[in-house]
């Protein structure tokens, strides 16, 4: 008698052939293009591809979209910003078009950061010479550049006197995460200035949600191998399954790739391997703490440093869109030594902090602090990038092409505006441009075979 599967063999069938990776059904692409990353690169290319009636589909490996711009809450329900929450060029950020669109406010937080020295804040003339010792670091790493002396930053600085801690601190761990001595000039110097800062009223979070809801994105996806030996396809393996499309945009971080999360089939050129190394992330965490009352009158989003005679030291965001918070950001060599001590001894840290330079020297009471660590993070592994002396070009060979089809975006590749949401959102969507420029190429027509001339006949 002939065998007969039931409804219950059909259905198991049926939900094998679903789950089988979709080399083994001889199906073609999912997608047009996929994109491993949900962060501000990933969701901005997304956004084009779609625009251009593409599918896409966003593969990222934490639980929800955006990657260095995260948000979190708090035990008293407070929410707050893991990363970025200040956005530059706001007139070319796609992102913050994105933003407008979904009919969020923009708004100017106050320029700059406020000084102190001690228990006081920085009067007239230190400002003066602390601006002063800031332009004249500046313009020197640029004429080191333009000679075309790749060195570390830290050997282009001029005589800073008693100011060179704090220059050092606002030039390498600050923004960058790293100690001068391990910045390359030529890429420091190609860095754009930022004086045009904005925030999001409604908050980081309430931005990453809007953007993210039109797009496909699968969540808790961790991708772990990207094979591009099929001509005119790209298939991405993760722990879910394997997704096929006919080009990728991989965002994923210098840190994740640099430390073989993602394995490529076949393997990476040593060129870009080599750039990628050289494009290591830097260490910038963040405590974050309340003080309600606003005790020290700060108005909103005020950003303070501190004179200190080298880099141990940080920066206090006080009130945060208005509200009761702080963040305490820290980085470099000192940052990483910190994070590494514990929570407990970056409260302590912190609350030294307060009490030496606004508490008169009495004890301040910080309450829960939670540290934020961004090199601890599986899905990011640092801060922002930086080139390595020697390595300012670097950038470009992570922007080419891989294979036709594969294009790499992030902040790391942007050469004047790296290390920022600006940067990653505009090299997303270059990304998506190239592309789309292939799948356009990719899907032509191949011409008609050449007809013969009566000519060529006779002479036949």
């Amino acid at each position: 008698m002939p065998y007969r599967p039931s409804r219950r063999d059909l259905l198991a069938g049926a939900a094998a052939f679903a789950a089988a990776p979709l080399a083994a059904r001889g199906a073609g692409p999912d997608y047009d293009v996929a994109i491993i990353g949900a962060g501000a690169a990933g969701l901005t290319a997304a956004h084009k591809i779609k625009a251009a009636g593409r599918r896409a589909v966003v593969l990222e490996a934490a639980g929800g979209p955006g990657g260095r711009i995260a948000s979190a809450p708090r035990v008293s329900g407070a929410v707050y910003d893991k990363g970025a929450n200040r956005f530059s060029a706001p007139g070319r950020n796609p992102l913050l078009k994105l933003a407008r669109g979904e009919r969020l406010t923009l708004y100017d937080p106050p320029v700059g950061k406020r000084l102190y020295i001690g228990d006081r804040e920085a009067r007239d003339n230190e400002y003066d010479d602390f601006t002063a010792a800031l332009g004249r670091t500046s313009r020197t790493i640029a004429a080191v550049a333009e000679l075309g002396r790749d060195i570390p930053a830290s050997r282009a600085l001029p005589d800073l006197g008693d100011w060179q801690g704090i220059v050092s601190f606002s030039l390498g761990p600050l923004p960058h995460g790293k100690e001068l001595d391990e910045i390359s000039t030529v890429d420091l110097s190609r860095l754009e200035d930022r004086y045009d800062d904005v925030m999001i009223r409604q908050g980081t979070n309430a931005l990453i949600a809007a953007i993210a809801k039109p797009l496909e994105i699968q969540s808790n996806t961790i991708v772990q191998r990207i094979d591009i030996t099929n001509r005119g396809r790209v298939e991405i393996e993760t722990n879910r399954g394997t997704v096929g499309a006919k080009a990728a945009i991989v965002t994923a971080s210098t840190g994740v790739l640099g430390a073989g999360r993602i394995r490529f089939t076949p393997a990476l050129p040593a060129p870009l391997t080599d750039a990628i190394g050289k494009l290591s992330l830097g260490t910038r965490e963040r405590a974050v703490f309340e003080l309600p009352g606003n005790p020290y009158r700060f108005n909103p989003d005020e950003r303070v440093i501190f004179k200190t005679a080298d880099t141990r030291t940080l920066m206090f965001t006080m009130r945060p869109g208005g509200t009761g918070l702080v963040y305490a950001d820290f980085g470099g060599a000192f940052g990483r030594e910190l994070s590494a001590a514990g929570d407990r001894a970056v409260a302590d840290f912190v609350a030294t902090f307060l009490s030496e330079h606004f508490g008169g020297g009495k004890k301040v009471e910080t309450g829960k602090v939670d540290v934020v660590r961004w090199s601890r993070d599986p899905y990011v592994l640092g801060g922002t990038s930086s080139a390595a002396p020697g390595a300012g070009g670097s950038r470009r060979v992570l922007m080419q092409p891989l294979h036709e089809r594969v294009f790499f975006a992030g902040e790391a590749a942007h050469e004047t505006l790296w290390s920022t949401v600006a940067g990653a959102s505009l090299s997303g969507e270059r990304a998506a441009e190239l592309a789309l420029k292939y799948l356009s190429g990719a899907e032509k027509p191949a011409p008609p075979p050449a007809r013969e001339t009566a000519r060529k006949k006779r002479q036949r």
